[in-house]
């Protein structure tokens, strides 16, 4: 007899579930970080369609604000772009309830500027550059070999996970002031509006987010982040994309992110631009 895979089970499970409880939906709320908002958009689509016991709805609001409500039972599942901060399991976990980490992908902090500054030239950065130009020090773009214009700078609003990593790895903490930074977006397809509107702007986004439309991607120490450099770690802001629930998942938030873990869930991760685990 063939071993059934584990998808196959759980769908066997929830289908048998779903005629006991005469069809009835189990709501299972997903909130947090809008780089791992896609993904769980897609997934949660298709997961919505092959089953009829748990209905999957999934907001965005940040990192922190996933986890927040993930603790304070407001969500099922907290979508997070970090790890948990040492002061969230301070504030949020017990003895007796402690968050539980499941990795669903890998993804990558991508460098872009606007289409004249790269056609101008400025193609790759160093760290070094990059943390002067944040912290405004270099304020202008011919100072790393691009055109005589003012450098206008977006970063990413408190609460974001992107941000976070983006200032720890670059800036040396999450907690750092970056005043070089003229305007803050709340996600990375506002960062991607703000460059496209601007002839001389840089900022940094989430890797699925590069794969859709014309963005001029800026290599960090000569280094692309493509999949290969971001699963190995070749790429400095490479990272992997996380689900948190609040102690074990409950059994509607567990059948989805079996679901998302599956190959028919990573297989939406690689069609929409995510890095399969």
């Amino acid at each position: 007899m063939r071993v059934m895979s584990k998808l196959m089970i759980m769908l066997l499970i929830i289908s048998f579930a779903a005629v006991a409880g005469e069809g009835k939906e189990q709501k299972v709320a997903i909130s947090g970080s809008s780089t791992v908002m896609p993904l769980a958009e897609l997934a949660a689509e298709e997961f919505n369609l092959i089953q009829n016991i748990y209905h999957v709805s999934v907001t965005s609001g940040g990192t922190g604000v996933g986890i927040v409500d993930a603790a304070e039972g407001r969500s099922d599942i907290a979508m997070a772009s970090r790890e948990i901060q040492p002061v969230e399991r301070q504030r949020f976990e017990s003895p007796k309830m402690r968050f539980k980490e499941f990795p669903v992908g890998y993804d990558a902090i991508c460098l872009v500027v606007s289409s004249d500054v790269f056609d101008y030239g400025v193609t790759t950065l160093t760290t070094d550059e990059l943390k002067q130009i944040y912290a405004g020090d270099i304020n202008n773009w011919d100072e790393v070999g691009g055109p005589d214009a003012e450098i206008f700078v977006i970063g990413r609003k408190p609460g974001s996970g992107t941000r976070d990593t983006f200032n720890e790895i670059i800036l040396g903490s999450k907690e750092a002031e970056a005043p070089g930074v003229i305007i803050e977006a709340s996600d990375s397809s506002e960062v991607k509006t703000a460059i496209q509107g601007s002839d001389n702007a840089i900022g940094y986004m989430g890797y699925s987010y590069i794969l859709m439309g014309d963005t001029k991607v800026v290599s960090l120490n000569g280094v692309q982040p493509t999949i290969e450099n971001i699963k190995s770690g070749a790429y400095p802001l490479a990272r992997k994309l996380y689900f948190y629930t609040r102690g074990e998942p409950n059994p509607g938030a567990r059948a989805f992110i079996d679901y998302i873990l599956s190959p028919a869930g990573q297989k939406i991760a690689i069609e929409n631009g995510f890095i399969p685990i």
